[in-house]
């Protein structure tokens, strides 16, 4: 039976504030194909990670929600959904971001500020708005499937050598069902969202769930799961597949019966961190997940809690990931990295090394 070997690297704790080091040139990397990934951009505030991101050189950009806010501050003031329209007006504006773009391959998904209102779901009456707003942002061809379906979940393939990734990114709000508020305690104060467990309840809605499990079933090397949630982590107080649990056990059943090993990428919870899913009978391979966020609003976490993460301490400076995809053929060599968003200096490492095919 196949077994993803993992080897994890824990170069630095928990920091005060990002490392600085002299920017380098970008090495050559003849084999390896690299991507960045990120999450949660405050548009009106600094960006340094846009210029950290140029002189790192990915090969794609991937954006794991909250890519603007349009539903904080001074915008709750202004009219809805055109402050949608304004805060993506703001970041296009920035040039640092333009530089990167022009020359970058960006995917992204959306996650609540970008959608339009704070934890939203499907009873978001402006999410048909948002969702041209998204598009019209990110140039999405007038041929492509998502213009003629509800949300906006999608699905990309890149080709490294003789291996085939696909990158899928999935909707987690225009078809969520509603939250269940549940009593604040000790340790989630401020806020604390209980479980739904009706048996109707849903996350990605009937269609993309049939539509991501014919996904799942392509032929390929390695399946990058975006979901903007997190999905293995269990006890923080906050939005998370575990909300509802009827759909995160279907998601990990579904996992554990796609074609090749999945790695999930996550964000929303300003703070960075590496959890792992031990292999069991529905599962092949264990399951990794890699969250990075903020791009510039990190800060959350302190003392939290998660019973899965794979490294000793989560990371709650500014930051965001990076996946080294190795040469070769058949299965990758997937190096994660943790990077401070200030200057791309490692905060944690992570190996995954999957094996061939039998």
């Amino acid at each position: 039976m196949n077994r993803i070997l993992a080897r994890a690297i824990f170069t630095a704790s928990l920091l005060a504030s990002p490392v600085q080091a002299e920017p380098t040139e970008t090495p050559a990397r003849p084999e390896s194909f690299v991507l960045a990934f990120g999450s949660c951009l405050r548009q009106q505030e600094p960006q340094p990670v846009w210029k950290t991101l140029q002189r790192l050189a990915p090969d794609a950009l991937v954006l794991g929600g909250d890519n603007i806010y349009s539903d904080t501050g001074s915008y709750l003031l202004q009219r809805e959904p055109a402050r949608i329209g304004k805060a993506y007006a703001e970041l296009a504006a920035n040039p640092d971001w333009a530089a990167l773009r022009a020359h970058t391959p960006v995917f992204a998904t959306w996650d609540d500020h970008d959608y339009g209102r704070n934890d939203g779901g499907a009873d978001y009456p402006h999410k048909a708005a948002a969702k041209t707003f998204f598009m019209d942002f990110f140039a999405v061809p007038q041929d492509a499937p998502m213009r003629g379906r509800p949300g906006i979940y999608d699905a990309q393939w890149l080709q490294h050598d003789a291996q085939r990734i696909q990158i899928v990114l999935l909707d987690t709000r225009t078809f969520r069902s509603p939250l269940v508020p549940a009593t604040p305690d000790t340790s989630c104060p401020r806020r604390r969202w209980g479980q739904n467990t009706a048996a109707d309840a849903t996350v990605l809605g009937k269609d993309q769930w049939t539509w991501l499990a014919a996904r799942l079933a392509e032929p390929a090397e390695l399946h990058l799961l975006v979901s903007s949630i997190q999905v293995i982590p269990e006890e923080h107080c906050y939005e998370k597949w575990a909300n509802f649990p009827r759909e995160r056990a279907r998601l990990l059943a579904l996992l554990g019966r796609a074609s090749a090993p999945v790695l999930i990428l996550s964000g929303d919870r300003h703070l960075g961190e590496i959890s792992r899913l031990p292999a069991d009978a529905e599962r092949e391979w264990p399951l990794v997940e890699i969250t990075s966020s903020g791009l510039n609003s990190a800060g959350a976490g302190e003392g939290e809690q998660n019973r899965h993460r794979a490294l000793p301490q989560n990371v709650r400076v500014d930051n965001f990931a990076t996946l080294e995809i190795r040469r070769g053929s058949g299965a990758p060599v997937v190096g994660l990295s943790l990077r401070a968003a200030q200057d791309a200096a490692v905060i944690q490492e992570f190996e995954l090394r999957y094996p061939e095919a039998d």
